[in-house]
C-alpha cells in the first residue's frame, strides 16, 4: 500500500487499520518501503532521537561559532535568560530550536527535519515538551515517525525546499512536523493532527528564504527558534478542538501555490528579502573577502 499522499488518503489508511496505534502504521509503511525489519526501522529512529538530543546539547556551548563567525550562542543566551514571557516549553524550545541550528552552522551533526535549514524545530520542541511533561523516550520516537509521514505528504504534495518554495515550506513544513508529533503526544487524534498541521501552515504562508550571503544563518537560525514556538500554538489550538475551516490537504495545496507564485529572487538565492539590505550586503562582501 505504501506511504500515503494526502491526509484524507492517511485518514482511509489508517481507518482500515484501526487495529494498530497510528505509529505503528507508519512504521509498517517505512517497512514496505525500505524493505526493512520492525526491529531496524525502530533502531533507525531511535539512533536518530540520539542524534538530535546530542545535538542540541552541543549547541547550547556558549562558545559555538558557525563557520563564518556570524553566529552562535544565542540558544545558550535565550534557555539562560531570567525572563519568561511565554512559558518555559515555549522559552526552552525556542532555545534547543536555536541551539541545533547554530550547530548545523558550525558544521556540527543534525538530521535534517525535514531540511538542514530547519533541523533545530523538530528536535527542539520534542526535548522541551519531554523535559516538561517527563514523556518516555519510546513515546517521543513514536511521536517522530507521525511527524515524518506529515513531512513526506508535504514533500509530495508540494515541496520542503528553500527553493522552491520559500522559507514557508522549510520552516513551515517543520513546524507543522513539530505540531503533529506534540498534538500525538498529548492524546491527540487523527483529526486533532490534521488541525495542528493546517493551523502551522497557514500561518507561516508566504514567507520567503532570503539567506544573507547565501549561508543558512540570518535569519536562519532565529526562525528555527521562532517557528517552534508557533508549533505549539497550532498544537494548542488543534488539541483545544479549533478546526482550520480549510481542510489540511488544501492548506498544503496553497502553500504549494505560493510556493510556485514566489519571485526566484525569495527563494534561497540572496538576491531579495533581508538578503538584500545595505547590512546584509555588507556581511557578503567582507565574507567574501576572507
Amino acid at each position: 500500500m505504501g506511504f500515503p499522499k494526502s491526509f484524507s488518503q492517511f485518514r482511509e489508511y489508517v481507518g482500515k487499520s484501526n487495529n494498530k496505534q497510528l505509529w505503528e502504521q507508519i512504521v509498517n509503511w517505512e517497512m514496505e518501503e525500505s524493505e526493512l525489519s520492525k526491529e531496524v526501522v525502530i533502531d533507525k529512529m531511535d539512533k536518530y532521537w540520539e542524534v538530535m538530543q546530542k545535538g542540541i546539547k552541543e549547541g547550547l556551548n556558549p562558545e559555538i561559532k558557525s563557520v563564518s563567525g556570524l553566529t552562535g550562542g544565542d540558544g545558550y543566551k535565550l534557555l539562560n535568560s531570567e525572563q519568561v514571557l511565554s512559558g518555559q516549553l515555549s522559552k526552552k524550545s525556542m532555545a534547543y530550536a536555536m541551539a541545533m541550528a547554530e550547530l548545523n552552522a558550525s558544521m556540527g551533526k543534525i538530521v535534517a527535519t525535514p531540511t538542514a535549514g530547519s533541523c533545530g524545530i523538530l528536535p527542539g520542541v520534542l526535548l522541551a515538551v519531554q523535559e516538561e511533561y517527563s514523556i518516555k523516550q519510546r513515546e517521543i520516537v513514536e511521536s517522530i515517525f507521525v511527524a515524518s509521514v506529515v513531512g513526506k505528504i508535504i514533500a509530495h504534495k508540494g515541496t520542503v525546499a528553500g527553493a522552491e518554495g520559500g522559507c514557508q515550506a522549510e520552516c513551515g513544513s517543520a513546524s507543522a512536523m513539530a505540531a503533529a508529533a506534540v498534538t500525538y503526544l498529548l492524546g491527540g487524534n487523527i483529526e486533532h493532527i490534521e488541525n495542528s498541521v493546517a493551523i502551522s501552515i497557514k500561518n507561516v504562508m508566504g514567507l520567503v528564504c532570503d539567506p544573507v550571503a547565501g549561508l543558512v544563518e540570518v535569519p536562519c537560525i532565529k526562525r528555527n527558534g521562532y517557528y517552534a514556538s508557533t508549533s505549539l500554538i497550532a498544537a494548542q489550538m488543534a488539541l483545544a478542538d479549533v478546526s482550520s475551516v480549510i481542510n489540511v490537504d488544501e492548506v498544503i495545496d496553497a502553500m504549494a501555490e505560493v510556493g510556485k507564485m514566489l519571485p526566484e529572487e525569495l527563494k534561497e538565492t540572496s538576491m531579495g528579502g533581508l538578503a538584500n539590505t545595505p547590512t546584509a550586503k555588507r556581511i557578503e562582501k567582507e565574507l567574501g573577502g576572507q
